[in-house]
């Protein structure tokens, strides 16, 4: 008995045969035997891409929100090293005129 291998669809084939399902031009099943796909096939992608197109969107404001807790995050760290290294040259020299009002 031979076993069948499952075909594995590029991002590219998926992609057109959601784009034609969701235009709604063509039926469910003439996009599938064009692509040489089964029609539940097509249904599924069209179904994972309906649900994912919120999350695609909202994920540019997370990421965005991210980077921008990160550049805080590391400022506030910067700022703390330059503080520390302000306070050593107040210890190491006493008398250096430093901007600030010390």
């Amino acid at each position: 008995m031979t076993r069948r291998l499952r075909r594995q669809h590029s991002g590219e084939v998926k992609a057109r045969a959601v784009f034609e399902a969701l235009e709604g031009k063509r039926t469910i099943n003439e996009i599938a035997s064009a692509l040489e796909v089964h029609p539940v096939q097509v249904t599924q992608w069209k179904k994972l891409a309906k649900e994912s197109l919120a999350e695609l969107f909202s994920r540019r404001k997370d990421a965005s929100a991210k980077a921008e807790a990160d550049l805080k995050e590391w400022l506030y760290q910067k700022i703390g090293r330059l503080e520390m290294e302000l306070d050593w040259l107040k210890k190491v020299w006493p008398g250096l005129p430093l901007s600030g009002g010390a």
